[in-house]
């Protein structure tokens, strides 16, 4: 077996597949792996790019759009090694990266899942290779609005935490799929991702399931990528309410009765307030590029996003639920 199956699901992502690639290869230190691509989108060359330039790694056609968490429960079945490793086709893999998250599994095998830093495409801090856990308490601050008026409060934003450039070793509420390792056994103990999830948001619930076995997630930031975010995404609109059919779905699977209820009103009720108060700040000072204003396309396509990701079982593998572009 080897140290680390990489998994890699194309559609689409030819050249980022290669950018990619060319780093993990470059920085792969002493590392023993192997690198697993699942297309759930053949015919734009990424079969042939990889026959031609990387004849190292495994590449499967997965036979449909799979989506994102069943797609990686698929290339998972592929792998042969004693650790999974989900990365994103638009990033770029930093020296060490591999070793550091080694490191960290072997010397805290409590965590259950690990993550790194990421960076945008100017080298800048992205704060998203992680997240607070989702409370009823953080769901408030965003139905009212005082998570966006005090985004530097981690009491008042929690979900964010803020404040902490993820430049030190910690336990998170959960660690976001572009960049996160998991012990074979782990995710066996886990069953693998939720397939209720066509994107977004398994990640969240993977670690809440983590946490409820006693796992604790954790960062490191000796592990280091460059992640374009939203590069499959077409524009803010659409990877919002992605991101918010993932929310529904997740609220669905951790809560029930009053607080199931409340957390989905809070959903719904803080895409209106940014959705309104951007459009209506738009209309005052007559600029139609306001900062926030997709929030309002975000809220008139609520009745979209709040029936969440429909159930696996219901979702013809071949036909697969779909959310139309934004406009």
């Amino acid at each position: 077996m080897t140290e680390i199956s990489i998994l890699l699901i194309a559609y689409n992502t030819r050249d980022l597949i290669r950018r990619c690639l060319t780093t993990v290869f470059e920085n792969r230190g002493d590392v023993e792996l192997e690198v697993i691509v699942a297309d759930n989108h053949p015919g734009d060359g990424t079969k042939e790019m990889l026959e031609a330039e990387f004849p190292q790694v495994k590449y499967f056609d997965t036979g449909a759009n799979l989506g994102f968490a069943r797609g990686v429960n698929f290339a998972a079945t592929k792998a042969n090694s004693e650790y999974l490793l989900l990365l994103n086709p638009d990033t770029e893999v930093k020296s060490g990266t591999f070793e550091a998250l080694l490191e960290l599994a072997k010397r805290r095998p409590d965590g259950g899942l690990y993550g790194g830093r990421t960076l945008n495409e100017h080298g800048e801090l992205d704060p998203g290779s992680c997240w607070g856990e989702t409370t009823l308490w953080s769901l408030t601050c965003f139905a009212t609005g005082l998570s966006a008026a005090f985004k530097d409060s981690m009491r008042f934003n929690p979900e964010e935490l803020p404040g902490w450039e993820r430049d030190t070793e910690r336990e998170v509420g959960y660690i976001t799929g572009c960049l996160e390792l998991v012990s074979r056994d782990v995710w066996e103990e886990l069953g693998g991702f939720d397939e209720d999830f066509w994107m977004y948001g398994e990640d969240a619930d993977l670690a809440r399931r983590a946490r409820e076995l006693g796992y604790c997630p954790m960062i490191t930031p000796d592990a280091e990528i460059v992640h374009y975010v939203g590069a499959s995404s077409p524009n803010r609109a659409h990877k919002v309410i992605l991101r918010l059919t993932g929310d529904v779905t997740a609220v669905r699977k951790s809560w029930t009765g009053w607080q199931q209820t409340y957390a989905l009103a809070c959903l719904k009720i803080g895409a209106g307030v940014r959705g309104l108060g951007y459009e209506a700040l738009a209309i005052a000072t007559k600029d139609k590029k306001t900062s926030g204003r997709y929030w309002f396309e975000v809220w008139s396509r609520r009745d979209e996003w709040m029936k969440g990701w429909e159930p696996a079982e219901d979702r013809p593998v071949a036909a697969p639920h779909k959310i139309r572009p934004a406009a």
